[in-house]
């Protein structure tokens, strides 16, 4: 056999490897489509055919189940994308940012600030979520050093498949079918829930040893800070009106003069829950954790004329290009609206939250 030959045969075998590990990877991960849906929210950007955006959201499940994309277009012509996860730190979401301006450049970056207090990684299953959706890149490489925990390994993130190819007991049909494609869950990154769960009691908030916001969380901060200020884009900091995990005075201070010293909106909403208009008895579906479709409509609203009138973002409803794919983006926000209303009618509890098996 000629070494043209060998070298061919060897590329082809390689070639043949190569397929069956994107295989096998893409069927073992994990899909989020049936339940832990957070977990689907950060890849669904990178699959927008429009990376145009007045507004960029970053921060945690108190941006993604808060704030309502498709309110602000209807109300403003504003156009918004929330990029968040679950319990996303702010390592996360600095590097979020930066890979996010790597497809466009908004005119307003909103960052949510309760990941403040965390100092150290949490744990894996929420690196997974913040990390797993992005696509391989420097900003993803720098995120997965920054958030690892003590017994994760940096390589299972640039080949999930030596971190999941245990699953093939947990493989069900959901694994097939969403292999290489996957619904959309969300709505530009807003995770919807129209049950209600009144708050009944509100947990006394712990004494802290030290009110302190860490060092870390500063120069992340700083970093967004800078990163914003050098592409001409104006960061606001924001803390959502949950009214649990406590906001301590403490930290909503340190914010401020932050924000301050730096020439930033802050606004804590929740000095602003009565003129907002939201109700904890109907505006939550978890006792005040975070608000439900309503509350989350209410606060887009009351948002939205703020970033309107501060920053003067033009109303783009006019825009007949931009319109006819918002009006598509309205009539599925519509669908899955009714949907959850007749799953709450019927079943008493919504399929892709499973809140009835959760309470029980």
């Amino acid at each position: 056999m000629t070494t043209g030959k060998r070298i061919a045969k060897l590329a082809i075998a390689a070639l043949i490897t190569i397929v069956i590990l994107i295989f096998l990877q893409n069927l073992l991960m994990p899909k989020y489509m049936s339940e832990i849906l957070e977990g689907a929210l950060i890849s669904e950007y990178y699959s927008e055919d429009i990376k145009d955006h007045d507004v960029i959201f970053i921060g945690d499940c108190e941006v993604y189940e808060n704030f309502s994309p498709i309110t602000l277009w209807k109300e403003y012509g504003i156009t918004s994308f929330i990029r968040g996860s679950a319990q996303q730190l702010i390592w996360h979401s600095y590097y979020l940012l930066e890979d996010t301006l790597k497809y466009e450049k908004p005119d307003v970056v909103v960052f949510n600030v309760l990941s403040m207090m965390y100092d150290e990684p949490q744990n894996e299953a929420y690196n997974r979520m913040a990390l797993d959706g992005m696509p391989l890149s420097l900003s993803k490489l720098k995120s997965i050093k920054a958030s690892m925990v003590e017994e994760e390994k940096f390589i299972t993130y640039i080949f999930p498949i030596l971190r999941y190819h245990s699953r093939w007991d947990e493989l069900s049909g959901e694994d097939f079918k969403y292999m290489f494609k996957k619904d959309k869950i969300t709505h530009n990154g807003y995770l919807m829930r129209v049950d209600v769960k009144p708050v009944t009691t509100i947990p006394r908030a712990r004494k802290l040893p030290n009110y302190e916001l860490s060092d870390i969380c500063y120069d992340y901060l700083k970093k967004m800070t800078a990163l914003c200020k050098e592409n001409d884009i104006e960061l606001v900091l924001i803390k959502a009106p949950s009214i649990y995990p406590h906001w301590y005075d403490e930290w909503d201070e340190q914010i401020e003069d932050y924000a301050s010293e730096n020439g930033l909106l802050y606004i804590n909403f929740l000095k602003y829950t009565d003129e907002i208009g939201i109700d904890f008895q109907t505006d939550t579906y978890d006792a005040g954790l975070h608000l439900n479709l309503s509350g989350a409509e209410k606060l887009t609203k009351y948002f939205g004329k703020l970033l309107s009138d501060e920053f003067n973002l033009a109303d783009r409803r006019d825009d007949e290009q931009l319109s006819k794919v918002w009006i598509e983006k309205e009539a599925f926000y519509i669908d899955i609206m009714e949907k959850q209303y007749a799953e709450l009618e019927e079943l008493g509890y919504i399929k892709a939250f499973n809140s009835k098996k959760n309470e029980e």
